[in-house]
Order: C-alpha cells, then sequence, then structure tokens
C-alpha cells in the first residue's frame, strides 16, 4: 500500500465559461460583475492549491485586493470566456495572483483580450479563520522579476492602508433631487448574504460582493445617462473586514467624477448582523468604478457633466480628477512602452 503522494504546486489555471443571456445586460453585453466573479473564481482556486501543497493546517485562499482591473473588449452571449490565471508573488502570509480573460467567439474562431486584473489574497486555516497561514514560495524566472513583485506588494500594502484611513459614511440623498446630481443617481442595494454566497468558512466569496458592486454602479451610470452603459476599469478593491453568513449588506454607489466619456463612481459595502445584537454595522469593502456611456453601434457617447452642490461632492470630483488624470499618465506610458 502506498504513502500519500506529495501535491505539487500548480503555477497556472485556466477556466471556461460560455456566456449565457442570463449573465447579460438588455444589450446584450455580458456584466462586468460576471467577469469579476469569474476571475476571482480563478483566483481563489489557484490560491487555495498552492497554500495547501505545505503539511499543516488546510487553508483557503481569502481574498483581499484586486488592483486595477481593466474592461479591455465587452463580451456577448455566446462566446466563451477562458480565464487564465497565474501566480506571480508570494511573501510570507500573502500572494498575488495575476488574471486575464480571453473572449472566443465560437462560430469564427476569433479571439480578444477582454479583461485583466491583479488580485492578492491570504490563506486562512481552515481550523480557525482568524489564523492567517504561511505562503509557500514560487520559483522565479529571475531577481529582477522577483523585485519587481515586491515593489508591487509594498505599493498595495501602502495603499490599503491609506484607504481604510480614509473611510467616509455615504449620506441619504435628498428628498426630491436635481437631475444630473449625485443625489438623483445614487443608488442602494440591501442583500441578505446566503449559504450560495459563502465559503467553506461561512465567509461571503469576494466574487459576490463584487458582482453587487457592480450592479449598483451600473445603476448609478444609467440613471445619470439613460443609455447603455459598460464597466471600462475598476480602480482597486479593498476588502477591510470579513462577511459572515447571515449579514445584511448594504451596497451603495454615488458618481464622484466625470469626464467627457467617463463617470467614476465609488461604491462601499456596508454589513450587520441580523442575529448578533451587539455587532454594530461596518464598512466590508469599498472600491471606485469607472464606466462609459454607449450608442446602439457600441460607440462611446458624451456623459452629462455632474452638478456639484456641496464641498464634500467637490473634493471627492477633484480626488476622482486626480485618479483619471494619473490612469490616463499611466496608459500613456505603457503605450510608448509597447511601441
Amino acid at each position: 500500500m502506498s504513502g500519500p503522494q506529495e501535491r505539487q504546486a500548480a503555477s497556472t489555471l485556466q477556466l471556461c465559461r460560455l456566456m449565457r443571456p442570463d449573465d447579460s445586460n438588455l444589450a446584450g453585453n455580458v456584466h462586468g460583475g460576471i467577469i469579476l466573479k469569474m476571475i476571482e473564481e480563478a483566483g481563489c482556486i489557484i490560491g487555495t492549491r498552492h497554500c495547501n501543497v505545505q503539511n499543516g493546517d488546510r487553508c483557503l485562499a481569502a481574498l483581499v485586493r484586486v488592483e486595477k482591473t481593466e474592461f479591455l473588449s465587452p463580451m456577448f452571449i455566446g462566446e466563451v470566456a477562458h480565464v487564465t490565471a497565474e501566480i506571480t508573488f508570494t511573501s510570507k502570509h500573502s500572494l498575488e495572483v495575476q488574471v486575464k480573460v480571453i473572449g472566443e467567439n465560437v462560430l469564427t474562431g476569433a479571439k480578444k483580450l477582454a479583461s485583466k486584473a491583479a488580485l492578492w489574497y491570504v490563506p486562512c486555516s481552515l481550523k480557525n479563520v482568524e489564523k492567517i497561514m504561511e505562503v509557500p514560495p514560487i520559483k522565479y524566472a529571475s531577481a529582477e522579476q522577483e523585485e519587481e513583485g515586491r515593489k508591487r506588494y509594498e505599493a498595495q500594502k501602502m495603499e490599503r492602508m491609506e484607504t481604510k484611513a480614509r473611510i467616509e459614511e455615504a449620506v441619504a440623498p435628498p428628498a426630491n433631487p436635481e437631475q444630473h446630481t449625485v443625489g438623483f443617481s445614487q443608488s442602494s442595494l440591501i442583500h441578505l448574504v446566503g449559504p450560495s454566497d459563502c465559503t467553506l468558512h461561512d465567509y461571503v466569496h469576494g466574487g459576490a460582493t463584487m458582482k453587487l458592486m457592480d450592479e449598483v454602479a451600473g445603476i448609478v451610470a444609467a440613471r445619470h445617462c439613460n443609455t447603455n452603459i459598460v464597466t471600462a476599469s475598476v480602480d482597486a478593491i479593498n476588502f477591510h473586514r470579513k462577511i459572515k453568513k447571515g449579514c445584511v449588506l448594504t451596497v451603495t454607489g454615488r458618481l464622484t467624477f466625470i469626464s467627457n466619456k467617463s463617470m467614476e463612481i465609488e461604491v462601499m459595502v456596508d454589513a450587520s448582523s441580523m442575529v448578533e445584537a451587539e455587532m454594530r454595522k461596518y464598512r466590508a469593502v469599498t472600491a471606485f468604478f469607472t464606466y462609459i456611456s454607449l450608442d446602439k453601434d457600441n460607440k462611446p457617447l458624451p456623459v452629462p457633466s455632474l452638478k456639484i452642490e456641496s464641498e464634500d461632492e467637490q473634493r471627492r470630483f477633484d480626488e476622482g480628477k486626480a485618479r483619471y488624470l494619473q490612469n490616463k499618465a499611466k496608459r500613456l506610458s505603457n503605450n510608448q512602452g509597447q511601441q
């Protein structure tokens, strides 16, 4: 009788999924939230597999942060999504997973890069969810590759701390807000966390939360433009605290900045327990989504300007503009580097 075989760490993973009618909006574009959920599932699988190759407590990779996610090409009903995940950096207690989504037209065989993202996970023990396990190291192709990963790790760690420091409350909109104001399009969604939303720990899957956030952001964008809208990108999503089964989530979205053809929407997820009276409502997740407005031919349309009504709204608008200009400069720099 042979002994147990040692598990080998998998460096890459690929998932495939056919896009169905219930994955899309009224215009036939696949919801950005569906793509985000697939990205997180791939990251969770490869992260969990990697962290369980060593002896000790079995663990599950828990999502703590998603770096800027870009939606490069829309996906449509009937196309196949090929989701590829790869572990690109490990620290003592966390790992970075880079994910790409390739869209395939099964009728013509044509393929396109639809989305890409980088996610950070920590391994939580199945015996004690508060216990963070150590991550097995990976082998790097070069010292330079490892150093670049370390720089990304330190940068995301610093940004997460800064985000925690600037968390603010979502103020309810006025009773009869004027069109194209922040209050006019601000939207909230209430969701009871059930078993289908959760991991083996009975805590919410990061992908399930991101899907809810994208739905709310989409409602905000559609109310402001009154046109077909799609997710263009998502700025870093930070998971501040875990959300347990049985919690009630309040997902709130509001416009923060508008350029000529894009909208930045801040989305906040607050959680409260239905059964634990001593547990007060807390901020669980925050992110900024960017949406664009499209015509019937899927061409970008100008976005109505945002009417600012308070100092706080002006401050958030200025901060959003700074992020917009910073991201634009990065895109230009990357394009020049590829030429």
